[in-house]
């Protein structure tokens, strides 16, 4: 799961070389950034690209970025889901946390998140 302050700071100090880009699953984007960053352009554009990922919201860049380690809202209500399988979801939660990959914060949102819909 990508956090959204590492890409902040991956864009500010390496924006020029694309280091961001690569960080988010952008590898295409990345490889450009490296070819051109004699010209200075991916510098510039990394700069506006680093004030987009600062005034994000975290409900936008998880849709944007993290699309495929988030579950939809739908399938969490699902009755053919066995008791197994949501003991798993949040085992794989915690190691998540454990970690380092989420914080406290978003954890226990997802983890509240999650038991709400039971």
């Amino acid at each position: 799961m990508r956090n959204r302050a590492v890409a902040i700071v991956l864009a500010w100090f390496g924006g020029w070389f694309g280091i961001h880009k690569f960080y988010l699953g952008q590898n295409v984007a990345g490889v450009f950034y490296l070819l051109f960053c004699w010209t200075m352009i991916p510098g510039i554009i990394a700069f506006f690209e680093f004030f987009f990922l600062l005034f994000m919201s975290d409900q936008a860049f998880n849709a944007q970025y993290n699309a495929q380690y988030l579950t939809p809202s739908d399938s969490a209500g699902n009755n053919n889901e066995s008791s197994k399988d949501k003991i798993s979801a949040l085992a794989d939660l915690k190691k998540l946390y454990d970690s380092g990959i989420i914080t406290a914060e978003e954890y226990e949102q997802k983890r509240r998140k999650f038991l709400d819909s039971l």
